[in-house]
């Protein structure tokens, strides 16, 4: 018999761990989402057999039940799913990225017959939605799971064989260090990255052409502020506690580094910029985390008619997804770099291969 795994939210995480299980013999997917063109683009293309026709009937027919919808929203159904009277035994999951909220409301789930576990997969987009959906989205990416007090090791260990296609690696924390993680690495930066767009913002006032600058490292260090500012400001408010911490620890941190500058101590600033550059080179290379990560190529050009799109042919030719890219530095007479864009480290190299063999200088990001 069919597992009966019911899925609320289509959209980038639920469509793509939907994509994922549809790869299943023994899986029978039941789909919901408030959008209706959503469901039935979803269910024409195979990757769900069922439209679920309320929460109450989805549920009543599930063995596992995963709310990919943002946290406020999961936390509705948790409580809605508390006042339902099941018939059968009924793992619960999610996908959001604070855990706190949701694990106290699934703590008090009184069914015997539920279990919760916590899920977090830590891959993204920058797009939104179930059109931006893809089956790969989480390959070789952390995938988190934190039981809450009613599940262990068992259910856990249940939705890691449930979720195998995705080709994730799953590791198991608590509330405490998956919220306290996620915040230094991925809710935190966010903030960071909106306050240095505010910062260009304001100074193009004075300066009317400093948006033709701001592109290269800024554009970089700046990306995760183009994310959905709906989903942003769920995330912020769920984790407030901690958010309110961190800018407490970074505006004492830029303090220093003012003192710093104030006091003319070269030797700190060079020692404070020096440990930074240690830990980050220090950082794993080519694996997802919580901020959805490219990997780069650097293609040298000249300026002549046709250079860029003779290289971006050479990939197409080959089928190669290119997921961005950026003219570095082109100026009339002078070799300039393109740096490319790619999901995943095997077109990243198979495309250096490629154009290698044409001929071109090019440079693997370290």
């Amino acid at each position: 018999m069919k597992q009966q795994v019911f899925i609320v939210g289509l959209g980038l995480i639920g469509g793509s761990l939907a994509m994922n299980l549809a790869k299943k013999q023994d899986v029978w997917l039941i789909g919901m989402d408030h959008d209706s063109d959503t469901q039935q683009m979803a269910k024409k293309q195979g990757v769900i057999q069922e439209i679920a026709e309320s929460f109450e009937q989805g549920v009543q027919q599930a063995d596992v039940l995963v709310l990919a919808t943002p946290i406020s929203i999961t936390i509705d159904y948790l409580n809605a799913l508390s006042e339902l009277v099941l018939k059968k035994k009924l793992i619960v999951t999610d996908v959001s990225s604070v855990k706190n909220n949701v694990l106290k409301t699934a703590d008090k789930l009184s069914d015997p017959l539920v279990s919760f576990v916590g899920g977090h997969p830590m891959a993204g987009s920058h797009k939104q939605g179930y059109t931006a959906a893809k089956p790969h989205l989480f390959e070789n990416a952390i995938y988190v799971l934190t039981p809450a007090q009613h599940a262990g090791e068992e259910e856990a260990n249940f939705l890691k064989e449930l979720f195998s296609e995705t080709g994730a690696r799953f590791l198991i924390f608590s509330t405490k260090e998956h919220d306290e993680m996620t915040a230094v690495i991925s809710h935190f930066p966010h903030i960071i990255a909106s306050s240095l767009v505010h910062q260009a913002r304001s100074w193009q006032e004075t300066h009317p052409y400093l948006e033709q600058l701001a592109a290269g490292g800024f554009k970089d260090i700046t990306r995760i502020a183009s994310s959905n500012p709906k989903l942003w400001q769920d995330i912020f408010f769920q984790n407030r506690t901690l958010m309110i911490s961190m800018l407490d620890d970074w505006i004492g941190e830029m303090r220093k580094v003012q003192s710093y500058l104030e006091e003319e101590q070269s030797e700190h600033t060079y020692d404070y910029l020096l440990k930074a550059k240690q830990y980050r080179d220090g950082l794993p290379v080519r694996e997802k985390g919580a901020i959805p990560a490219f990997h780069d190529l650097y293609v040298d050009i000249h300026d002549q008619p046709g250079a860029i799109h003779d290289v971006i042919g050479l990939l197409a030719k080959d089928s190669i997804s290119i997921k961005n890219i950026q003219i570095l530095e082109i100026r009339e007479g002078i070799t300039g770099v393109l740096r490319i864009s790619f999901s995943t480290s095997e077109e990243q190299l198979e495309s250096k291969h490629l154009l290698e063999d044409r001929q071109y200088e090019v440079m693997v990001e370290q």
